[in-house]
């Protein structure tokens, strides 16, 4: 029964987007408000409740979020080559499950244990929808862009509550309720797959179909008590952030051979050129998300001490801002940039993905220039404006959906279908690799901080986004000089 839509039936539909995409973003909506609210209080909780250090947070949180992405690559590849879309899902939905409840039971003593299940969850459910969204298309469809972009926006609800919630719940009343919170809206997500699944046709089957039923379960059964059995790894390893170092090195080089090892199996030389383009892409997108996270980590910490709670003539809790801003701009953002880029187009005037790339690095660096310009509306206290800290994130939103939505789209237009949960997977590897990366910076950041004052901490946390600035600004300037060159790799997609 589940089969009995065709794939070709599912991507010759009528209108702007196929009803699947609703029931997808759902799903996803769910996850992320169990991820965002996650990850808005890993260092509050670090810093608040298990005592760590401002700089020993922003590793912790750094190494974890790594964890969190990098599993994401192993999981595409398990459901590329085994386990399929569908039963990836639901695996890594259930084990995220699992990992809160951990938590919610006993916060400070079972949180890595928790933390170590949750890492194992995120990385066999997270690249699996945004590929299944990618398989409602056919390859030429123009309207890809846009069910991207709707996926985009849509998912964010759930970053937006999960933000605000958990932080809220965390802080003011229960952090059991807080882990309890994202375990309740996971299992809302995994009930909302089971029942739209149906309308998904072939999409997400196993690839091992042709197999006896047989073999197929046994490797199967094989790839999730090797996943279950690593917990104990990433436990070890997540709480020791040495660990992680040589575990993600070590991953990065895998990965990279693995993809290299594709590129060369691939017979036509055109699919391999699109193929590096599509590298490059995912190249600078790690580069932008060393620069972008530290919302979760050392922008968490200074909404902590550094800003007051007036946002607009409104008292608000500062990292209730720091956690929301961002996904409620993405939800009003995202159709007036996604109108702007169609009014462009009909002038015939919009820049191509590589441009809009580029003006995503010039709108980071243009946001951290305002973190940095915070301290100029300080008190003798060090305590600034929560007005200018939100405009800052009202600019980062503007480089991140120059960036993001585009980025998954633009992943799938230039890899063989054969190769989509690797290439995504890539994609989320270079998060990984930018997560670790954003948790260094804020610790350095951290660092920097000689004094014990909150005036010394907002004028080293201010310096370090300085910095960040101008890394930002000078890598969109070198992606924009390189374009011509990296068009030519891309060919006919756009």
């Amino acid at each position: 029964m589940e089969n009995k839509l065709t794939l070709e039936q599912i991507q010759n539909f009528e209108g702007k987007y196929p009803k699947q995409l609703w029931y997808l973003f759902t799903v996803e909506m769910w996850e992320r408000f169990c991820f965002y609210g996650m990850r808005g209080v890993l260092t509050f909780f670090m810093v608040d409740q298990l005592l760590l250090k401002d700089d020993a947070a922003n590793l912790q949180y750094g190494a974890i979020q790594a964890f969190v992405y990098a599993f994401t690559f192993i999981g595409g590849i398990f459901a590329d080559k085994v386990l399929g879309f569908r039963k990836s899902l639901f695996f890594g939905g259930i084990v995220m499950i699992l990992g809160n409840l951990l938590i919610a039971f006993a916060p400070q003593h079972m949180f890595y244990y928790g933390i170590a299940f949750s890492i194992i969850g995120t990385g066999f459910f997270k690249p699996n929808i945004s590929s299944m969204v990618g398989e409602l298309y056919h390859e030429k469809d123009p309207r890809r862009d846009a069910g991207y972009g709707m996926f985009y926006a849509g998912i964010n609800i759930g970053g937006l509550f999960g933000g605000a919630l958990c932080i809220f719940l965390g802080k003011y009343y229960s952090w059991s309720l807080c882990f309890l919170a994202a375990a309740i809206v996971m299992t809302a997500g995994l009930l909302t797959f089971l029942f739209t699944k149906k309308h998904l046709g072939p999409i997400g089957d196993s690839p091992l179909v042709q197999l006896p039923k047989s073999k197929r379960q046994i490797r199967e059964i094989a790839v999730y008590l090797g996943s279950l059995l690593s917990i104990p790894f990433i436990f070890i390893m997540v709480k020791n952030t040495d660990y992680t170092d040589y575990f993600m090195y070590t991953i990065g080089i895998i990965a990279v051979g693995y993809f290299i090892y594709e590129l060369i199996k691939l017979a036509s030389a055109s699919q391999k050129k699109k193929l590096i383009a599509a590298f490059s892409f995912i190249f600078f997108y790690f580069l932008f998300n060393a620069i972008y996270e530290q919302s979760g980590g050392s922008l968490s910490l200074f909404a902590k001490d550094n800003l007051n709670s007036n946002l607009l003539g409104f008292t608000i809790d500062p990292n209730v801002v720091n956690n929301s801003s961002n996904t409620f701009f993405v939800i009003v953002l995202s159709p007036i940039i996604g109108l702007l880029w169609l009014w462009l187009a009909k002038k015939k005037l919009e820049p191509n993905t590589l441009i809009k790339f580029g003006i995503g690095f010039l709108f980071l660096s243009a946001s951290f220039f305002i973190f940095y310009y915070t301290k100029f509306f300080a008190n003798a206290e060090g305590i600034t404006s929560l007005n200018i800290f939100t405009l800052a994130y009202f600019v980062t939103t503007i480089g991140e959906l120059c960036l993001g939505p585009i980025g998954m789209s633009i992943i799938t237009k230039l890899s063989p279908k054969k190769l989509f949960g690797m290439m995504m997977g890539l994609w989320f590897l270079a998060s990984a690799f930018g997560q670790l990366a954003a948790g260094k910076l804020g610790a350095e950041i951290s660092r920097s901080n000689q004094g014990a004052t909150l005036l010394s901490k907002l004028q080293s946390y201010t310096e370090g986004y300085y910095q960040l600035a101008m890394y930002s600004l000078i890598a969109g300037l070198i992606l924009i000089l390189i374009s011509p060159f990296l068009k030519k790799l891309m060919q006919d997609v756009k």
